[in-house]
């Protein structure tokens, strides 16, 4: 970019910000996490000059990189708050939980594609990509009431870095089927070849690094916030950059570092608590907010208006699979019925996923713009909703929703996680 469009991003970044800095007062007296004023700023200015600007090249290029850069900080901090010591006790119930809020969308999704005269092939992707959760967009919500350390939050931070699992493997689905019909069989072979080695690349870079690597190197320098800052932006990006270079995807990526990440915090006492505090500033001050911007302008409300009947279908086939899949757990005695509804709602949240996949089948010529339209619509739909109706849920049963980890409220008595 020039300098005089250098200029003029900044200047619509300082809008945007200065609005948010606005909302966010007037909804933290409200008691709703001023982090959603980012998401209804960005949605209003998708219909002025300001989000105009943002959306046309090259302003648009620079703002999406970053919007990636702010998913991979958000994502980083959330593997910063995984402790698998404790997420071993719920191990079992995350995968119920995935198990349950995957397959019933998928089918529900499914079945409404069949129903309206749609292929296997496309019913299937579709059902697919109502599966996925969006961590990123419901994570900075938990952080907010504080309740990313217990049971709601560890159901779902858990469940969704299971979901990232099936986030590779639709986007690598997707690759091949559009391989097929573009490079053929040969084409096929080389992109299931290259995943293959991603992931066991993968695995055994990251495994190096949690026992041998950064336990070596973490001591090289003193144990101050800046230099644990500085091998955070080394492992964060070399870990995130090598997830994206092997096909597996950057979100993966982010998570894992935070993973590796956090016994080495744990190890420098007071200084890992500080840089984990500075990570948060960067996070939810800065990277988070363009992500919400990004986001926001992302959501098209038009869209919905013009393809509602598809559109709703797809929404409700997410969100209705994936809150009865959630209530399932309730008479198996893993959930209360509050955090069942509080559980459901933020497994709800999706955007960037199925934008994505929806974006390749698009310019592959795989599906039509009138499903596509609709996706991004349903897709919005979900953006909206979610962080509404999950915040008004924690706003009034907050208190019986803060248990800590491995215990469960169900009919007023105090039972542990089986």
């Amino acid at each position: 970019m020039s300098e005089t469009q250098t200029g003029e991003l900044l200047l619509l970044l300082a809008a945007l910000f200065g609005l948010t800095f606005a909302l966010g007062g007037l909804l933290e007296k409200l008691r709703i996490p001023g982090i959603l004023g980012a998401l209804f700023v960005a949605m209003a200015a998708h219909y002025t000059p300001l989000g105009t600007y943002l959306t046309q090249a090259p302003l648009y290029d620079a703002f999406s990189f970053l919007a990636q850069i702010g998913v991979l900080f958000l994502l980083f901090f959330i593997g910063l708050q995984i402790d698998l010591k404790e997420m071993r006790s719920l191990s079992r119930d995350i995968v119920w939980a995935t198990a349950l809020n995957t397959m019933l969308p998928f089918l529900l999704g499914v079945v409404v594609m069949l129903a309206l005269g749609y292929g296997w092939v496309v019913a299937f992707v579709i059902g697919l990509t109502r599966m996925p959760t969006a961590e990123a967009v419901i994570v900075p919500i938990l952080d907010e009431f504080n309740m990313i350390r217990t049971r709601v939050g560890e159901f779902i931070v858990g469940a969704g870095v299971l979901d990232d699992v099936i986030e590779v493997f639709l986007i690598a689905f997707v690759s091949v089927w559009i391989g097929e019909k573009t490079l053929g069989t040969a084409g096929v072979e080389r992109e299931i070849g290259g995943l293959m080695i991603g992931v066991v690349g993968f695995i055994a870079v990251a495994w190096i690094s949690y026992r041998w690597l950064l336990p070596a190197i973490s001591g090289w320098l003193p144990r101050r916030p800046r230099n644990l800052m500085l091998l955070t932006m080394v492992v964060l990006f070399g870990i995130g950059g090598y997830s994206e270079y092997s096909n597996l995807g950057m979100v993966v990526g982010a998570i894992v570092a935070g993973v590796l990440l956090r016994p080495v915090f744990n190890r420098a006492g007071i200084a890992g608590e500080k840089t984990t505090a500075a990570v948060q500033a960067i996070s939810y001050g800065f990277f988070g907010m363009v992500f919400f911007y990004w986001v926001g302008l992302s959501v098209d409300l038009g869209g919905m208006l013009a393809e509602p009947e598809l559109a709703i279908l797809l929404f409700l086939a997410a969100f209705v699979g994936k809150l009865v899949g959630i209530f399932l757990m309730v008479p198996m005695h893993k959930l209360s019925v509050k955090e069942a509804w509080t559980i459901g709602i933020g497994l709800n949240a999706r955007l960037t996923t199925e934008i994505i996949v929806a974006k390749l089948l698009l310019d592959a010529k795989l599906i039509d713009l009138h499903l596509f339209t609709a996706l991004v619509a349903a897709s919005s739909v979900s953006t909206v909703v979610v962080p509404l109706l999950f915040t008004l849920l924690v706003r009034k049963w907050g208190d019986q929703l803060l248990q800590p980890i491995g215990k469960i409220t169900q009919r007023g008595e105090n039972h542990e996680s089986r």
